[in-house]
């Protein structure tokens, strides 16, 4: 067998048609690699390699179209029907001399990954999980390619079989829509030959067990039928030795049915298991505290993706099958619109995107548009939507929760003193969190409204009445949970309101905070990018940033015997309060100045009874929680913000969960332009030249001896 390999691979570098193979396929993929990583500065190297997913069309045909019926042909089958080595090992020897031809090919592949290392962060996981299946799919249509050679003796003609084959794999997802929309059992044995599913797993980012199965089941497969190709022609001379040749025709129904079992039982495994996620941002993995919930659920919910399954967002279709995967109580179906136009005015009267789901429980349901699923800003340089962030499982675990409780927390906003309401993005976290938001003028009632689960005092600029400061000081003291932001340009004594922050030994530093140290601000001194302390008030916000414009400090005790204070954000010992902003010459410490550090947010938890009596958070700025300082951070201000809320609201003793918008944004490359051109030419036209070359060279040097 080893002979036959050696054999085998010399051929394939004696001759042209190895450095062909290599030439062509380093070629294609370098021209991708230069648009999309090199010029266009993208991280991920899957672009490239689903561009060139049609290339094996082309490519193996010419690979394989002589391993076999070249031997028929030149009559030299004969020494392989009477050869002391199997058949069997004959294939695979040929196969693994193929496939060591593409492994090569692969291996250039895999260090491009690497050569992008030092403009950017370059997710490597999801990197070699694409090169992976690549190789797995290419090593899938040699085996085709050797099985279909086995057949004929014109290398022409095998390579035109083998095309056909091949094309049929990658063309056998549309194939299916035309026998049905909706799935039935004969797309379920079609889809046993869809060559192309698997590699998108594989180039979304996960590392596929289910498609690593698949091409191994099927390559198996392949290199059996192969055999026993060869075996049919080796009995075909007595009656005896016929019958033989039709019990390995039992043979080959029975791997096909075995083949198809295996690849059938496998898909229904739980996606958790099956396919790992080896996103940067986790993109398909369900979030701890999603599972905790789904573990608590005892109502049976259903979710309608409005859409065909096979036109489904892969992204969307793969978090909806970990759902369905981690609770028996949940259950997705797919309404194909061509099919039932009209499913989902049972549930709404206005009209909907394609892929937007339907949350139910029983009679309540909640509508999640296919435009909230993902988070989207304007590229301003081409005037055009980008995606940036996916918020899959924060609309879905809050569309669960909201049709499977039956109270509704209620937060207020207290109006009345020139407070700023929440908007945009703060509204949307407040929805997301299944909360009813509602306003209150504490002038209007005698107490806070008794549903109150919060209240949210956004950057008064008057002062209150001593009687509205008493009413928000007694819900305090009652466990209210309140979030109080201060406003810099508010009156200069505000002595009501800031005794209720006096109720919690807290006290608002004279002036604004500018900023002295260069890494802690972006653009202005007053523009602060402070250090943020992790907490479950700020658990969402990770390494990025939080930005502060126009802050006031705060003071707390360091130590009190029922109030835990911990600082949420500070700005740095380089950090002076400007008492005087009008009359300020300097950025930098003058004289009336405080000198920092400061803190700039704290949150203060009363405990009564070894048990949390009440929450009192305080930003020395209300312009932390508006829409424009939250775009500055691509949403962490907003995520802090549900992190909140979600410590805030309690329904019947089970806070409410609020997953944050995972990132969905390419992380950008930054290489100089001479840089990348040099690098691409050398990958898309110098190496592949050179390999051709020197393949062209070798066969002309045999042709003469």
């Amino acid at each position: 067998m080893r002979a036959i390999w050696k054999r085998e691979w010399k051929f394939y570098f004696q001759n042209v048609t190895g450095w062909l193979y290599l030439a062509a396929t380093i070629a294609l993929y370098g021209l991708y690699f230069l648009a999309y990583n090199l010029n266009y500065g993208y991280a991920k190297v899957a672009y490239a390699l689903n561009s060139i997913s049609f290339l094996v069309l082309i490519t193996i045909p010419v690979l394989t179209m002589r391993s076999l019926s070249e031997e028929k042909k030149s009559k030299t089958d004969q020494l392989i029907l009477t050869a002391p080595v199997s058949v069997g090992k004959i294939v695979l020897a040929k196969y693994l001399a193929m496939g060591a031809v593409h492994t090569v090919a692969i291996a250039v592949i895999a260090i491009t990954p690497l050569l992008l290392l030092p403009f950017g962060t370059v997710p490597i996981a999801e990197s070699y999980a694409a090169i992976l299946g690549y190789y797995l799919y290419g090593l899938v249509c040699i085996a085709i390619g050797l099985f279909v050679s086995s057949l004929t003796e014109g290398q022409v003609i095998s390579a035109v079989l083998t095309f056909v084959f091949l094309f049929f794999g990658f063309m056998m997802n549309s194939i299916m829509g035309l026998f049905s929309a909706t799935g039935n059992f004969l797309t379920k044995i079609l889809s046993c030959y869809d060559l192309v599913t698997p590699l998108t797993s594989f180039l979304d980012g996960c590392l596929s067990i289910t498609g690593m199965i698949y091409y191994v089941t099927v390559s198996a497969l392949f290199l059996f039928l192969t055999v026993q190709s060869i075996q049919k022609r080796r009995f075909t001379v007595s009656v005896k030795k016929l019958k033989l040749g039709v019990f390995s025709a039992g043979y080959v129904a029975v791997a096909i049915a075995l083949t198809v079992v295996v690849n059938l039982f496998v898909s229904e495994l739980p996606s958790t298991y099956m396919e790992l996620d080896m996103t940067s941002s986790k993109l398909y993995s369900l979030t701890d505290e999603t599972k905790d919930f789904l573990k608590s659920l005892d109502k049976d919910v259903t979710i309608y993706a409005i859409t065909s399954e096979k036109s489904a967002d892969t992204t969307v279709a793969e978090t909806l099958k970990r759902y369905e995967d981690f609770s028996d109580h949940i259950w997705v179906e797919y309404k194909d619109p061509a099919v039932s136009p009209t499913f989902y005015q049972q549930y709404t009267d206005e009209n909907i995107s394609l892929g937007t789901l339907i949350v139910t429980c029983g009679e309540v349901s909640k509508v999640i548009d296919a435009y909230d699923l993902f988070e989207s800003t304007v590229d301003y340089n081409t005037y055009s939507q980008q995606i940036t962030g996916y918020d899959g499982e924060g609309q879905i675990t809050s569309a669960i929760q909201y049709v499977t409780n039956e109270n509704m927390p209620v937060i207020y906003q207290i109006t009345g003193h020139g407070e700023t309401e929440l908007s945009g993005g703060f509204l949307k976290a407040v929805e997301k969190a299944n909360v009813t938001i509602k306003s209150v003028n504490l002038l209007e009632t005698d107490t806070v409204p008794k549903d109150s689960q919060a209240l949210i005092i956004n950057g008064p600029a008057s002062d209150f009445s001593k009687d509205d400061a008493d009413k928000v000081i007694a819900y305090l003291n009652e466990g209210g949970n309140v979030l109080v932001t201060a406003n810099y340009e508010a009156d200069s004594e505000m002595t009501n309101f800031k005794s209720i922050l006096a109720e919690y030994g807290m006290e608002l530093v004279e002036g604004v905070v500018a900023e002295g140290d260069s890494s802690h601000y972006y653009q202005n001194p007053f523009y602060l990018l402070p250090e943020v302390a992790y907490s479950d008030y700020t658990a969402s916000v990770g390494q990025n940033y939080v930005f502060a414009p126009f802050v006031s400090g705060i003071t707390f005790p360091e130590s009190s015997e029922d109030v835990t204070y911990t600082a949420l954000l500070s700005a740095s010992e380089q950090a002076v309060s400007k008492t005087n902003t009008a009359a300020a010459e300097t950025f930098s410490y003058e004289e009336g100045d405080i000198q920092g550090p400061f803190t700039i947010a704290v949150a203060a938890e009363k405990k009564a009874d070894e048990e949390t009596a009440g929450r009192f958070v305080v930003y020395g700025s209300n312009q932390i929680f508006s829409d424009s300082a939250d775009q500055m951070v691509s949403g962490s201000n907003s995520g802090m913000f549900a992190d909140i809320l979600s410590k805030f609201v309690n329904t019947d003793g089970m806070s409410t969960i609020v997953i944050p918008v995972k990132s969905y944004e390419n992380t950008q490359l930054t290489v100089p332009a001479f840089t990348g051109q040099l690098m691409g030419l050398c990958i898309m036209l110098l190496l592949p030249v050179l390999l051709l070359a020197a393949g062209i060279v070798i066969w002309m040097r045999r042709r003469k001896r």
